[in-house]
């Protein structure tokens, strides 16, 4: 549950990590094990993605990405907390989610780079892990089998975001 000017929001951005698990003491490989994207990989697998994961750090203030910029990369993350901000209709600055230790962020910026529909910005020191496309597409050409495997779960929960934010949108009195 997140909030939206005050209102109680359910949305598909819940954290992965358990609470007694402090995902600064975890290797790149387990972080990926519990992100829904890279559930299904082998050991193996996970390695040859862990070896094109980067590690970030954002100081409170500073953005992960902004709105209306070319998406590059999606964002898990580590230690920390990030709003997910956009214009609201006055141009004022509003809160579309405050993501925590263990969520991510951006994957829509794997498929292609369409500019982001919102702001992402730290709101205390946040480490997070940053998946380029770019490291993705040449995954795709020397392991197809491994990005194909990454390709469908993204789709899967592309697909699930949207069914909720349809829910949400769908199930408020207009």
């Amino acid at each position: 549950m997140g909030e939206l000017n005050g209102e109680k929001t359910h949305n598909f951005w819940g954290n992965i990590f358990k609470k007694d698990t402090d995902p600064s003491s975890l290797n790149v490989t387990d972080i990926l094990k519990m992100i829904p994207i890279f559930q299904n990989l082998s050991k193996r697998d996970l390695k040859k993605v862990a070896g094109i994961i980067y590690d970030r750090v954002y100081q409170p203030g500073e953005f992960l990405f902004e709105k209306d910029q070319p998406g590059a990369a999606m964002y898990i993350i580590k230690k920390g907390a990030i709003k997910i901000l956009a214009p609201g209709p006055q141009n004022e600055e509003v809160v579309l989610a405050t993501l925590e230790t263990g969520d991510f962020v951006g994957e829509l910026a794997l498929l292609d780079d369409s500019p982001r529909s919102a702001s992402a910005m730290a709101v205390e020191k946040t480490e997070a892990l940053a998946f380029f496309r770019e490291d993705l597409n040449k995954l795709l050409n020397t392991n197809p089998e491994t990005a194909s495997r990454i390709f469908k779960e993204l789709a899967l929960i592309i697909g699930k975001r949207l069914k909720a934010t349809n829910e949400q949108l769908f199930s408020r009195p207009l």
